[in-house]
């Protein structure tokens, strides 16, 4: 499980997120919403270790590793794909892959794991030899979440991963992170400015205004009847 324990982020002078408290259980999906500059960043950066915690506690299955860097963290198996999809442009599918296998725990052997991998997204196996700057958005995307799965993750962090695609992309990788979080079993937070899209394939959902939590519950209480309408508003 993965637990924030009023958890506080600060740049400077600058509050980015306040007294913000969850529990993600393993085996579920959790959706982090809310608009632009919101707070959903900031909170993944926390708990991966990129951002500073200013008060509170990040806890892995029971262990506080507020303390910890983020190379620490990923060697628990925390993987973060960050928005920006940011890629080694300059090298190839296969390159960027390997090199992403090669920094987790590799519990699985690399030509099983790259077998998963083109199994899962076949255009990879196509465009293996190509340059991920030269890939299209969708493909780029696929790439990003090859790299953080075939660490094989305790605790699979994604911000914005439908962000600029097309909306049969979207379905697509969706349709993947929905696959495996069941397969896998694993902790899956998800930050996404679509709401709608995020709590269908979630069990719980936490939206944020200007850093500060202002709506928790189960996905379909979020989808519906009054919570849905506070849910609009939370945007506002």
């Amino acid at each position: 499980m993965l637990e924030l324990r009023n958890l506080a982020v600060r740049y400077g002078a600058v509050q980015a997120l306040e007294d913000v408290s969850l529990q993600a259980r393993a085996g579920s999906i959790t959706a982090i919403l809310g608009a632009n500059g919101a707070g959903k960043s900031s909170m993944m950066r926390a708990v991966s270790g990129i951002a500073p915690v200013a008060a509170g506690q990040v806890l892995l299955d029971g262990r506080d590793i507020t303390g910890l860097p983020a190379p620490a963290r990923a060697k628990l198996g925390i993987a973060h794909a960050m928005e920006g999809r940011r890629l080694f442009r300059q090298l190839t599918v296969e390159d960027n892959l390997k090199l992403a296998w090669s920094f987790g725990a590799r519990r699985v052997a690399w030509p099983t794991a790259l077998a998963e991998v083109y199994g899962r997204f076949p255009i990879l196996e196509a465009k293996a030899r190509t340059l991920a700057g030269l890939l299209s958005g969708g493909q780029q995307q696929m790439v990003i979440l090859s790299c953080t799965t075939i660490r094989s993750p305790r605790c699979l962090l994604l911000d914005e991963p439908s962000l600029g695609l097309a909306p049969i992309i979207v379905q697509q990788i969706y349709g993947f992170i929905t696959e495996y979080a069941a397969q896998s079993g694993i902790i899956v937070v998800i930050a996404e400015q679509m709401a709608a899209l995020a709590l269908k394939v979630s069990q719980q959902g936490l939206v944020l205004r200007r850093g500060r939590v202002v709506l928790h519950g189960t996905s379909a209480d979020l989808l519906r009847g009054n919570d849905g309408k506070a849910l609009a508003a939370s945007y506002l």
